[in-house]
């Protein structure tokens, strides 16, 4: 259970910002409270929020360095000169140059895509590829979600006269590569106003400027593939607010009506089909089976899926990363349970310190990643795993809400081979005899700059009100904050002295969750609600006592009614009326 509710009531000068805004919400003083909550201060910016429009997508060129990349792709495309899209092997990686060199593809030819194998060549720029490029008369390569720190890889590919543009999204070191262009919108002192796109979205602006140099004015063509980047927005975890929130809102719309050939083939696997595609299902359904190309197998065959133009073709591709994504659960099911056993013959890890440092060189490198996010989320605290790979160890990193886990590393740089990533999720290598004094300097750290609040879960609630509030009206206003995600997680609601209706039960096949139908005093209304592994409340419910709920709003179709209400309870605690 979440052990600590946080509700900050709005003071006064908000809640005098919050009526301002109260004519463009319909006069519902929550909606007003939400919105204030994500920034919104004016009706202008309500009206913006509600309804988000591509005309509201920033200027590309005002990205530092985006006149020098589009002058060199036109430089390349009028000289005939052969161009590779390189990228990530992960969705943002593979979405990425899918979208780039579909979107070239359009008006050039001679244009091809790589992807770097996991194991052999490792995350980033490989040596490997510029010999490739070399030996395949490639004059310029475009770097997609990665590149901010191969300095020395850069160097070697200028000597055999091979030009780069880096597209990435990833925190730069104060010496940056030698290349022709670099667009990041993390750049210091940049004065672009989305810093935090994904690497796909980066890829977008660079299309979005070259389209703009060359007066190339059918929008659609590029907006068509708004659904990449929705994808891209959603597995990579960045914000969705500002920039990135008008791509997600448009691209979701492309993944619900009209989806890239590849994503159809995996939304069919997923037995999505017809249903309404949220950014949840993107990161639990879609993400997963596109990541697990790059993880078990080759991120060229993610790219060969979402570049496909023929549908039976997409469909056999996404049958076999279906397949990739079984057998990925099944490796990281077992790489999981032994990390806990590993835990669990060494207490110390959990109970003296502050984070955590594990490392067994048999694991798959493809999944230490995903075991990082579930130790993190099962013990709440930074965690690192580690594997061995090409003669190093190579781990990933997860952090907690609110904790900087790339300073974290970046403290230990003097230790490490590489490393690279945000603020929540670190790749990094370092030679086994360095894993000891990492482990003790990288908990020192932590030890030193984590807050004690940052240790356990916290339940950040959005606004208290009663079922009264939940009225059709504020439903249809509530489906305005769509798409959720960091920067606009689904509103917390919090509601207290609510009672049992007399119908609510356990259900599970453990009997391990309650169905509930609750109701309070401020109307008649009963409200269904569902309470998943809370089932030591059932008696004092059961009682008719009353209780205190924190809770999201789901919205289904049910039977007839298309706006079936079914509250989501987060956490529930005891009255002090009770």
């Amino acid at each position: 259970m979440v052990t600590k509710w946080n509700y900050q009531p709005l003071t006064r000068q908000q809640k005098e910002e919050a009526d301002s805004l109260l004519p463009a919400c319909g006069q519902l003083e929550p909606i007003a409270e939400l919105l204030l909550r994500r920034g919104v201060t004016t009706a202008d910016g309500a009206t913006a929020f509600f309804a988000p429009s591509t005309s509201d997508l920033e200027d590309p060129f005002s990205m530092p360095d985006m006149d020098k990349a589009v002058n060199r792709l036109n430089k390349a495309m009028g000289a005939k000169e052969r161009i590779m899209i390189y990228g990530d092997y992960d969705v943002d990686g593979t979405t990425a140059v899918a979208l780039v060199y579909k979107y070239l593809q359009n008006y050039y030819s001679n244009v091809e895509y790589y992807i770097p194998t996991r194991t052999e060549e490792g995350y980033g720029i490989s040596r490997k590829s510029i010999d490739y490029a070399v030996e395949n008369d490639i004059k310029l390569v475009i770097v997609l979600d990665c590149g901010i720190k191969a300095i020395s890889e850069i160097a070697y590919a200028k000597e055999k006269g091979i030009d780069f543009i880096i597209c990435d999204h990833h925190v730069p070191d104060d010496e940056l590569p030698d290349a022709v262009a670099i667009l990041n919108p993390k750049m210091p002192g940049s004065p672009y106003p989305c810093p935090h796109l994904s690497g796909c979205g980066v890829g977008f602006k660079f299309m979005q400027a070259f389209a703009l140099s060359n007066g190339l004015s059918n929008h659609n063509e590029l907006e068509s593939m708004l659904d990449l980047v929705a994808v891209s927005i959603a597995a990579d975890i960045v914000p969705i607010i500002g920039e990135n929130r008008v791509m997600a809102h448009y691209g979701l719309r492309r993944l619900n009506s009209n989806p890239n050939l590849g994503l159809r083939s995996i939304i069919r696997l997923c037995k999505l089909t017809n249903k309404d595609i949220t950014i949840s299902d993107v990161i639990f359904k879609i993400g997963p089976r596109i990541n697990a190309s790059g993880r078990m197998q080759s991120g060229m065959e993610a790219v060969d899926l979402l570049v496909s133009r023929d549908l039976h073709d997409a469909f056999e591709k996404g049958k076999d990363i279906d397949q990739y994504n079984k057998d990925r659960k099944e490796l990281d099911k077992r790489v999981t349970e032994e990390a806990n056993e590993l835990i669990e013959k060494n207490v110390s890890i959990v109970h003296d310190r502050r984070s955590i440092v594990i490392y067994n060189k048999n694991w798959h490198k493809g999944i230490i990643g995903i075991v990082a996010s579930r130790l993190t989320e099962l013990y709440y605290k930074p965690a690192v795993v580690l594997t061995y790979s090409n003669g190093l160890a190579t781990g990933s990193s997860r952090s907690v809400q609110g904790f900087d886990i790339y300073s974290a590393v970046n403290s230990t740089r003097d230790l490490l081979e590489n490393f690279g990533g945000h603020t929540y999720a670190v790749g990094l290598s370092l030679k086994e005899d360095n894993i000891p004094e990492f482990s003790r300097r990288f908990e020192q750290y932590v030890a030193d700059h984590i807050q004690p609040n940052q240790l356990s879960p916290q339940l950040d609630i959005d606004a208290v009100i009663e079922f009264a509030d939940i009225t059709p009206e504020f439903i249809t206003y509530l489906k305005k904050f769509n798409p959720f995600g960091p920067g606009n997680q689904k509103p917390v609601f919090c509601t207290r002295n609510v009672f049992d209706f007399g119908t609510s039960k356990l259900v599970g096949k453990n009997l391990e969750h309650i169905k509930l139908e609750l109701e309070d005093d401020s109307t008649s209304r009963v409200l269904n609600a569902i309470a998943f592994n809370m089932a030591p409340y059932f008696e004092h419910i059961h009682a008719h006592k009353p209780i205190d709920i924190c809770y999201t709003i789901e919205v289904t179709k049910h039977g007839h009614n298309a706006n079936a209400i079914q509250l989501m309870i987060i956490d529930m605690r005891l009255s002090k009326n009770a």
